[in-house]
């Protein structure tokens, strides 16, 4: 064994005391190494990192109000439903459309923001819905945007005809505030009186001047008329076909006013509708 000398004895335990004393000095562990200079690469993929990852946090807000409104598009087109008449575009923006939703801390509010009543040969219904979701993208404390919520508008346009269901698709939306909503009108239908004013027109009438005595007595334009002379008998059918509201009677050759029953099944689209077919032809 080598023995050292007393000078070289302690120099040698004041450089081991220094080493093991100078890691608690300087905060670091014995392995800790020098810090080297980050490449350039590294400190673009560093950048790139931290920019997606403040994207990300807006697109996981929008991506959750999109994901809304899609599912209130899909809720009022059931909402719409199968329609076998429709009233038209206004009724339809003003009874159907309205509506706030609150849920898992979104509100959702849709606007009717445009609307078409149907058109000469065709029954088909536009209305354009714009969805206005407010959105909480998360409730975690650490995230940028958590204490803000994420407004955003979708628009879908509701295409409706008669006998169908309603198909609709995302548009664009317009621009600048929704118009003010129509007013339900109420549905169109015969006068309380209908059957007293018929009667009337029936009994006084003869085979020429039926039609124009059956349309005086109900100048409405939504009422249809439809009258003929049968082997003596004045027929007259008045009606709402879009409501499958109708009335049927009918002047014997004695002069009796009569009303012939028949299946409300046959004003169906289809069918014979409000005419006088039911007492001339009715199904059997």
């Amino acid at each position: 064994m080598v023995e050292l000398s007393t000078r070289a004895a302690r120099s040698f335990a004041g450089r081991h005391r220094a080493r093991r004393l100078a890691p608690r000095v300087a905060g670091v562990t014995r392995s800790a190494r020098p810090l080297r200079r980050a490449s350039p690469l590294t400190c673009t993929a560093a950048a790139v990192w931290l920019a997606l990852s403040g994207c990300s946090d807006y697109q996981e807000g929008d991506s959750l109000a999109r994901t809304i409104a899609e599912d209130e598009a899909a809720l009022l087109s059931k909402d719409l439903g199968y329609h076998d008449h429709i009233r038209g575009a206004e009724h339809l923006a003003a009874t159907w459309v309205r509506r706030e939703g609150v849920g898992a801390g979104s509100t959702v509010r849709r606007e009717a923001v445009g609307w078409s009543d149907r058109t000469v040969g065709s029954d088909q219904v536009t209305i354009d819905v714009r969805f206005v979701v407010t959105a909480a993208p998360s409730k975690n404390p650490f995230e940028p945007r958590a204490d803000q919520t994420v407004p955003a508008a979708r628009c879908y346009r509701y295409l409706l005809k008669v006998d169908r269901h309603p198909t609709y698709h995302e548009i664009d939306c317009p621009s600048g505030p929704a118009p003010a909503l129509p007013s339900a009108s109420p549905a169109p239908r015969l006068p309380d009186d209908g059957r007293q004013r018929l009667a009337a027109a029936l009994r006084t009438a003869t085979p020429d001047t039926l039609a124009k005595a059956v349309r005086a007595a109900f100048p409405e334009p939504h009422i249809r008329v439809d009258t003929v002379t049968h082997e003596g008998v004045l027929v007259a059918a008045v009606g709402v076909p879009a409501e499958r509201d109708c009335l049927l009677l009918i002047r014997t050759p004695s002069g009796d006013i009569e009303s012939p029953g028949f299946n409300r099944i046959w004003l169906e689209p289809g069918e014979l509708g409000c005419s006088t077919g039911l007492y001339l032809s009715p199904p059997r």
